[in-house]
């Protein structure tokens, strides 16, 4: 009797972590909202490639899927692409905080930039919350594509937001230009 309530308790309380972490895995973070064309106030231009930007939390473990299909989308690029990763900064730490194994994978990247985010600014000013958040404006300055390029939290692989921006640099259409975005808030971990 003991060993059949324990299993039954035992058994409840593995279904009820399998759900907690699966939904903690598919809970997308806060929608952004960016501007729909190019901020010209920002000291990046868009010249002659399309603009890719990526915000990131330096230690936000999500977010290494995220860089890692930042570095499967630059190999499509072709060198298509003006790329840059902003790493939330607190305004009262030094650059070495933010230098973190995060930030030398994203510059690894050929044609990535990692770039200090002090206080978050930047981040707020293109209405952007969670790391992972990408945004891809194109040549006009239109937004083209807003969202998360992984699956789930931490999760790497196919998905909507990679190959909608690779089908961009491709010249192909697409209805949707939105993904959900998997990661940790960037106003602090």
């Amino acid at each position: 009797m003991i060993a059949a309530v324990s299993t039954a308790v035992w058994v409840c309380l593995v279904a009820w972590g399998m759900n907690f972490l699966w939904r903690y895995a598919y809970t997308p973070g806060q929608v952004a909202a960016p501007p729909p064309n190019w901020l010209s106030a920002t000291p990046l231009k868009i010249a002659k490639r399309p603009l890719l930007l990526m915000f990131a939390h330096p230690y936000c473990p999500c977010s290494r899927a995220s860089i890692g299909e930042l570095a499967i989308v630059m190999a499509h690029a072709n060198e298509q692409l003006d790329s840059y990763v902003y790493f939330y900064l607190p305004a009262n730490q030094s650059s070495d905080w933010a230098r973190t194994e995060l930030w030398r994978n994203a510059e690894s990247i050929p044609g990535v930039h990692a770039i200090e985010d002090r206080a978050g600014d930047f981040a707020k000013l293109a209405g952007v919350f969670t790391s992972g958040q990408t945004l891809l404006y194109g040549l006009d300055g239109q937004l083209v594509f807003n969202g998360g390029i992984t699956q789930a939290r931490g999760h790497s692989g196919d998905n909507y937001g990679r190959r909608r921006i690779i089908s961009f640099l491709q010249g192909e259409v697409s209805d949707r230009n939105t993904s959900p975005v998997f990661g940790c808030s960037l106003r602090g971990l």
